[in-house]
């Protein structure tokens, strides 16, 4: 079997979280990339690290991609996904910018592209529902995250999945089966979003 990965890209309040946990517990095979963070906010789900590190890894052309949200600085380095590849693991990764699913894609994996969205009142919704503190900047994420969808109009998802009308167990099942799909080495469909 080839190795592959999995983007799951959206915008917040989509599902990436849920969607993941799903995954792993359908397949424990599956286990989340953990971006390296430095700065404030959530500290689940992240490497926490400085600038400073990243800068450093970042001229060792060891980050794929880098970006600044919610006052806080995040990247992708090839040194943890190889850990969880050697670990014999499927990383599944967490994006919000079409330019950071293009450069991870340089990363040699066969790689899953999948849209996760919800509408803005979801992702309002489930923000709160949540218990997020900076709700405002999150909804400013969702509207960046469609109008980089729109900038990207052409581009091809594997899946695109409305979490808001699909349950988590209906879009990791989707998504499995997509992987095992590209893992044999056959064609699965290929959804264009419409915007």
């Amino acid at each position: 079997m080839n190795a592959a990965g999995v983007i799951l890209y959206g915008p917040p309040g989509a599902g990436k979280d849920t969607v993941t946990a799903e995954l792993v517990q359908q397949d424990p095979s599956y286990a989340l990339f953990e971006r390296l963070k430095a700065g404030p906010g959530r500290t689940a789900g992240y490497r926490l690290t400085s600038v400073q590190h990243i800068d450093s890894l970042d001229r060792a052309g060891e980050i794929l991609y880098r970006n600044v949200r919610y006052e806080a600085e995040y990247a992708i380095d090839r040194g943890g996904l190889s850990e969880l590849i050697d670990g014999g693991h499927t990383p599944v990764l967490h994006m919000g910018q079409v330019a950071g699913v293009k450069a991870v894609e340089m990363f040699p994996l066969h790689w899953i592209r999948v849209l996760l969205w919800c509408p803005y009142e979801v992702t309002k919704a489930r923000c709160t529902e949540r218990g997020d503190k900076d709700i405002e900047a999150r909804l400013k994420a969702w509207r960046e995250t469609q109008q980089d969808l729109l900038n990207h109009s052409t581009d091809s998802w594997a899946l695109a999945l409305e979490t808001n009308l699909l349950s988590p167990r209906e879009s990791a099942s989707a998504i499995h089966r997509a992987v095992e799909q590209k893992a044999e080495g056959r064609r699965h469909h290929i959804r264009r979003l419409v915007a």
